[in-house]
């Protein structure tokens, strides 16, 4: 009875505040991801990235009143101050512009390479736009500033590689998120600076197992700039990565995204077989772990910074600060144990900053989430439930969960407090969240239809739900949560180097390599097709109950239905390709990367074995005595490379052992000739 009370408490505060602007100021943004809705809280706006059309639905009558076509990829939705409407269009370089009342596209903003987050000044004069990577390189993306009455640039700043989520602190700051890095850059809106390249978020997470003695903040002392990608500090470590959204509370001192943590354990993976006994606390899956934060091989958070960007975040190895602290829980736990939380991918705050809730696209479910562990009746502000004083919320940070439909990607919340929605991306529907009549929960009070149209195949459909879901038991054990996608971040990589019994291995993207040309697969190439893979991984990593023949067609078809990521290099002038390609044939680069997707299928010993450190390459598992040549499509987007990650940069790794032509007769190249190779390879 006293879940039940506690719950009807959390409800009505949620659903019953006033709202603030849509995406604009500090205080909350009420809206995230590809969702958003109108001041009035008459109109939704869906960004749908499969059919290239930015649905419009009046929210009463839940039917939609026009369709508005948009660039390739829409991602992301705002709906500015003065209503105009700006949508992400990620595979088009451009940000559409509706002006109110319009029911077509009134401009298209030129901006850079796969544009991913968006904002506007409080005043409505500034439209703030990140890009994933800048025009000219694929090592940094960028924030663009515009005027919205003219639609010019007013300036561009380097933030950092592969930014991704932006929200406005107020006094003219910024924090934008680094996606694979997992941390924060922070900056000055007026000076157009950079303010702080990092927040040692890490080093909070890790203080324990690092000897750091943290601040009364809950926060660790910050290094200067970003630890590399695989440190691998040590084994009982862990660190965040895919940090997807963010949003700030309403008096703008305090930052809440949401992540993954990933753990730096040797997973307990048998290679080749079964799982390695006792299973792991927290699931059944050779991908569990320990508790705080490694539950699973990646478990979701909700990290917390302070308006200056330092971290607030539990200790991993020992929790401190659990239930004690006036901030929420870090980790996305579920309420319900056969209910996993896992993919959040939107977050959307209330107006009074009490509550958040989360889209969690891997898990199709809505996180209720308190932004304090330490409620007592004087903060619910209701002292008739019969909450005791003191009270407080269990460990976990999710309250309530409620089911939405496939592949959650945006949320809303209605300005007047009384509603809230969540866009489902896979099937082009629109779930309303709504209160209870007795108030004691937050339910799925139905779904709007937007469409009847598909852009995949039926197959390619059907993969892509079972390659991002948490819940299917063909394909995971429900107490671990994770999907193929936990890894292969929107298919992808995550940029991680997970460290297995056989060695450290980084995880490959797998958008655009033409996949079912490169078997066998994983790095010691034990597979020799993508069922066997699929068979090994899905029942044996991640304890699901099996795939079918059926199932690995429609996870390849989706994989080969994936376009390759937007890249900056695609245009390399013609006469910098040939000198490079020439430099390619004189290292003899071919021998090992040939044919139409640049790769033998063969092995080879390139010289990067680990056999040093925590974590060694176990060469009696390699069955092939060597390691599977990779791909080179798709490059310039997937760094850190080998697969060790040990190269940060593509030079890097050429220059490394140059003179020792163990990965090619690179010795016998010039600088000149390095600089063209790696144009070349970038631009692949």
């Amino acid at each position: 009875m006293k879940n039940r009370v506690l719950s009807a408490a959390l409800a009505a505060v949620m659903f019953m505040a006033p709202g603030c602007s849509n995406n604009s100021t500090a205080g909350g943004n009420t809206a995230s991801g590809s969702l958003a809705v109108s001041k009035d809280d008459a109109i939704l706006y869906a960004a749908d990235g499969d059919l290239d059309t930015l649905f419009v639905v009046d929210a009463k009558t839940q039917t939609v009143i026009s369709e508005i076509a948009v660039g390739r990829q829409p991602e992301k939705v705002l709906v500015a101050p003065d209503e105009t409407v700006f949508v992400t269009n990620r595979l088009d370089r451009s940000v559409s512009v509706i002006r109110k009342g319009d029911t077509a596209e009134s401009a298209r903003i030129s901006v850079g390479v796969e544009p991913v987050a968006l904002a506007a000044s409080t005043d409505g004069k500034t439209l703030y736009v990140v890009n994933a990577t800048s025009l000219s390189d694929s090592d940094f993306g960028t924030l663009m500033a515009f005027d919205t009455a003219t639609l010019s640039l007013k300036w561009e700043l380097p933030v950092g590689h592969e930014p991704r989520a932006l929200t406005l602190m107020g006094d003219g700051k910024a924090a934008i998120s680094l996606y694979k890095q997992g941390d924060l850059v922070m900056v000055d809106l007026n000076t157009a600076k950079v303010t702080k390249s990092g927040t040692g978020v890490f080093n909070a997470l890790n203080a324990s197992a690092l000897g750091i003695v943290t601040t009364n903040s809950g926060g660790a002392a910050p290094s200067p700039e970003f630890a590399p990608f695989p440190d691998r500090q040590g084994l009982t470590t862990a660190r965040p990565m895919g940090l997807e959204a963010m949003t700030v509370s309403p008096d703008g001192m305090q930052l809440y995204a949401v992540s993954l943590i990933a753990t730096d354990s040797v997973l307990n993976t048998a290679p080749g077989g079964g799982v390695k006994e006792p299973f792991p606390v927290g699931g059944s899956s050779g991908y569990g772990g320990g508790s705080c934060g490694t539950t699973a091989v990646a478990a979701p958070a909700l990290l917390t910074f302070s308006n200056d960007g330092t971290p607030q975040v539990d200790d991993l190895t020992t929790c401190q600060g659990e239930g004690t602290s006036d901030r929420p829980p870090m980790l996305l736990t579920s309420p319900i144990p056969e209910m996993p939380v896992q993919g959040p991918k939107a977050i959307a705050m209330e107006s009074t900053g009490r509550f958040l809730l989360v889209a969690n696209m891997e898990s199709n479910n809505v996180s209720v989430i308190p932004t304090t562990r330490a409620r007592t009746t004087s903060s619910f502000g209701a002292t008739d439930v019969g909450i005791s004083p003191g009270f407080r919320l269990p460990s976990g940070s999710v309250d309530q969960l409620v089911s939405v439909g496939a592949g959650p990607t945006g949320i809303a919340i209605a300005h007047d407090g009384k509603s809230a929605w969540v866009f489902n991306s896979f099937d082009h529907t629109i779930s309303r969240l709504e209160q209870t009549q007795d108030n004691e929960r937050v339910t799925n009070a139905g779904t709007i239809s937007l469409t009847t149209r598909e852009a995949l195949s039926p197959a390619a459909a059907a993969g892509r739900k079972l390659f991002f879901s948490a819940t299917d038991a063909r394909m995971n054990d429900p107490s671990t949560g994770i999907s193929c996608a936990t890894c292969h971040l929107e298919g992808r990589e995550d940029g991680h180097v997970w460290n297995f019994p056989d060695g450290p291995r980084q995880t490959p993207s797998l958008q655009g390599r033409m996949l079912a040309q490169t078997a066998p697969f994983h790095w010691n190439g034990e597979f020799t097709d993508l069922l066997a893979f699929m068979t090994h991984t899905v029942t044996n990593r991640m304890g699901g109950a099996g795939v079918t023949p059926a199932m690995e067609a429609q996870v390849a078809a989706f994989i080969e239905s994936m376009p390759k990521a937007d890249n900056p290099h695609k245009d390399t002038a013609a006469d910098v390709m040939q000198r490079g390609r020439t430099a390619f044939d004189k290292a003899e680069c071919g021998t090992c990367h040939s044919g139409e997707s640049f790769t033998d299928q063969t092995f080879a010993n390139v010289g990067t074995y680990v056999q040093t450190g925590a974590v060694q390459d176990n060469l009696s598992l390699l069955p092939h005595g060597g390691l599977n040549t990779p791909s080179l499509l798709g490059l310039a987007r997937s760094a850190p490379y080998l697969h060790d990650g040990s190269a940060l940069t593509l030079k890097a790794r050429i220059m490394t052992g140059k003179n020792a032509n163990q990965h090619g007769k690179t010795s016998s190249l010039t600088d000149a000739e390095v600089d063209d190779l790696v144009s070349y390879l970038k631009a692949l």
